[in-house]
């Protein structure tokens, strides 16, 4: 008999979720199977299987708190052909019904069930796996777990204590609907506490202090515009504004370096190089995998590797190293429509930047009203470290780069 335990997390992590059993006790696995997932605030970690046989307990249900070097269940080595043949036989035969497709598809939809949308399926009573999942890949989330409880009112039929069962089978189930919706509780994940701490540390570990600018579009939009086809044909990639505003954004540390240090103790970290962060809106929260040494790469290769980051984002495939290391942050709530915000620094770093909603808007050019492609940005900083002067250098600095695109090549 052999002990499942919590692997080392990671750097500063000591405690996970349990998140999601992929194996079932009695199940055989073998080694290398995937036996269960675990959340900590900034990656979801598989724990295999070391050695091949049968799991005979799960000594930790899901939403457990874990420690670092915790027993999660036992595995019964070499054991693994007596429970697992009656479950291969059964679903031979019974594959052609109704309930052996149910089965199977029940095994497979397991792996595409969101945590949030399981714990709350599990709280309502019912089987998420039967729910249809509208999240990239037929992923199950928490959304489609509420659609379905607040329309399939027969599942809810626990009001039977109605004592009129056969006398209004309609009217019952549309009045306790709404009314056993009004209100849902679940915990907060592993992640989504330590998102809460760490933003209010944020808050109150730093002079936080966000400043404004303004960019015209017009320029990198028409100079996008003319390489897109041929940077998609040659390499492979849909060209966005994001590699040039990382690039820009890296040229401009390059000119205010303080904006890229660090406050430790009472001394002050330069940083010679850039880990630029991009934060990525995922499933399981927001999270900030950063791009190594973006100071050194392309708008091209900067293009690939936030693509191929925040892919491992959505798949929640993000290793240590992406989240760990980060200098500086760009974070753009204008692919959600966000017009204008002041952005949280993600500490311990001391500057973030902020993208927004591209929108036409008339301005003065040349004596004249035109109508231009504006962008609000906003640089959020450590008033500890940063002088206004610094930032708002520093965002014009930005500004220019993005306006006259082509000085990314000069500096």
């Amino acid at each position: 008999m052999s002990s499942i335990k919590v692997p080392p997390l990671g750097e500063s992590i000591v405690e996970a979720t349990v998140s999601r059993w992929l194996k079932q006790e009695g199940d055989s696995v073998a080694v290398g199977d995937t036996l269960v997932e675990l959340e900590t605030d900034k990656i979801t970690v598989e724990v295999v299987a070391q050695e091949a046989g049968v799991l005979t307990s799960r000594l930790k249900a899901e939403g457990d708190i874990v420690a670092v070097g915790a027993d999660l269940g036992q595995i019964a080595a070499g054991a693994s052909a007596a429970i697992a043949p009656p479950s291969v036989p059964a679903a031979a035969p019974v594959a052609p019904t109704i309930a052996g497709a149910v089965t199977a598809s029940a095994a497979t939809a397991e792996a595409k069930v969101s945590p949030a949308a399981h714990r709350l399926a599990t709280e309502a009573g019912i089987d998420a796996q039967a729910i249809a999942g509208t999240g990239r890949g037929g992923v199950i989330s928490k959304v489609d777990v509420v659609a379905a409880l607040a329309t399939a009112a027969p599942t809810p039929t626990p009001a039977a204590p109605v004592a009129t069962p056969a006398a209004a089978p309609v009217a019952t189930p549309v009045a306790a609907a709404p009314s056993s919706m009004r209100e849902t509780r679940e915990k907060m994940t592993t992640r989504r506490k330590r998102i809460a701490e760490n933003l209010l540390q944020s808050q109150q570990a730093t002079a936080h202090l966000t400043t404004f600018n303004e960019i015209d579009m017009t320029a990198i939009s028409a100079l996008r515009e003319r390489l897109k086809e041929r940077v998609e044909k040659d390499q492979g990639l849909k060209l966005s504004f994001m590699p040039f505003f990382a690039k820009a954004a890296c040229l401009a540390l390059k000119a205010y370096p303080l904006v890229n240090a660090q406050i430790d103790g009472d001394s002050i970290v330069y940083k010679h190089y850039v880990n630029l962060g991009i934060a990525v809106a995922s499933e399981g929260g927001l999270v900030v995998p950063n791009i190594k040494d973006a100071d050194q790469k392309s708008v091209v290769q900067i293009g690939k590797d936030i693509g191929a980051v925040a892919k491992r984002a959505r798949d929640g495939k993000l290793s240590m190293d992406d989240l760990t290391g980060g200098t500086f942050t760009i974070t753009n709530g204008g692919v959600f429509g966000s017009l204008i915000s002041t952005p949280i620094i993600n500490y311990p770093q001391v500057g973030i930047l902020g993208l927004h909603k591209i929108q036409d808007r008339p301005i003065a050019l040349n004596g004249q009203v035109v109508i231009r492609p504006m962008m609000y940005i906003a640089l959020s900083y450590d008033h500890r470290l940063i002088d206004g002067q610094q930032a708002v250098l520093f965002l014009v600095r930005f500004k220019e780069l993005m306006e006259d695109p082509a000085a990314m090549l000069v500096f």
